[in-house]
C-alpha cells in the first residue's frame, strides 16, 4: 500500500496528514493542560480539594483509557511512519523528535499514577490539607510539569511529523 492510499484511508479530522487517533491525541492535550490548569487553580487558590481530587481521578482515568487506545492504534491500525513520509523534515529529525518526546510522555503517566494513587490513599476523606501536603505538592509539580512537557513536545513531533 503507498503512503497516498493510506494517508486517505486514515484520514483524521484535522487538515494534516494524521489519522484520527493522532489528530484526537493532539487536539485532546489542549484540554488536558487546561483542566490540569484549572484544577491547580481551584486547589492553590480556591482551596476546592476535594473537587481537585475528583478532577485528578477522572482525568488520570480519562487518559489511561486514551492512551491506551492510542497506543493500540498505532502499533496495530495506524502505520504513523508511512503518514508522516511525506514530510518536509528528514526521517531521521522526526524520529528524534519522537524520541525526545519519549522521554517525557513515559514517565509522566507513572509519575501521575504516583501522585494519584498516594494522594487518595494518604490524604483524609474528603480531601483537606495533611501533613502529607507539601509533598505531594512536590510530586504534583513534577508531574505537572512532566505533562506539560509532554503536550509540547507532543504538539512539536506532530508538527514535524504530519503538518510540514
Amino acid at each position: 500500500m503507498n503512503a497516498l492510499s493510506l494517508i486517505a484511508q486514515n484520514a483524521g479530522f484535522l487538515p494534516t496528514r494524521g489519522s484520527i487517533m493522532i489528530d484526537f491525541v493532539a487536539a485532546a492535550m489542549f484540554g488536558i493542560i487546561l483542566v490540569l490548569a484549572v484544577s491547580i487553580y481551584l486547589v492553590r487558590y480556591r482551596r476546592m480539594y476535594q473537587v481537585h481530587k475528583w478532577i485528578q481521578i477522572i482525568t488520570g482515568v480519562v487518559l489511561l483509557v486514551a492512551v491506551t487506545a492510542f497506543e493500540v492504534d498505532v502499533r496495530f491500525f495506524t502505520d504513523w511512519e508511512a503518514l508522516a513520509q511525506p514530510s518536509s523534515f528528514s526521517s531521521g529529525t522526526v524520529h528524534g523528535l519522537l524520541y525526545f518526546h519519549l522521554l517525557f510522555a513515559i514517565p509522566t503517566p507513572l509519575l501521575w499514577i504516583y501522585v494519584i494513587w498516594h494522594g487518595i490513599t494518604k490524604f483524609p476523606n474528603p480531601a483537606q490539607p495533611s501533613p502529607y501536603s507539601q509533598t505531594h505538592i512536590f510530586w504534583a509539580r513534577l508531574a505537572a510539569i512532566g505533562m506539560l512537557l509532554t503536550a509540547i513536545t507532543g504538539w512539536v513531533f506532530y508538527y514535524a511529523a504530519f503538518v510540514a
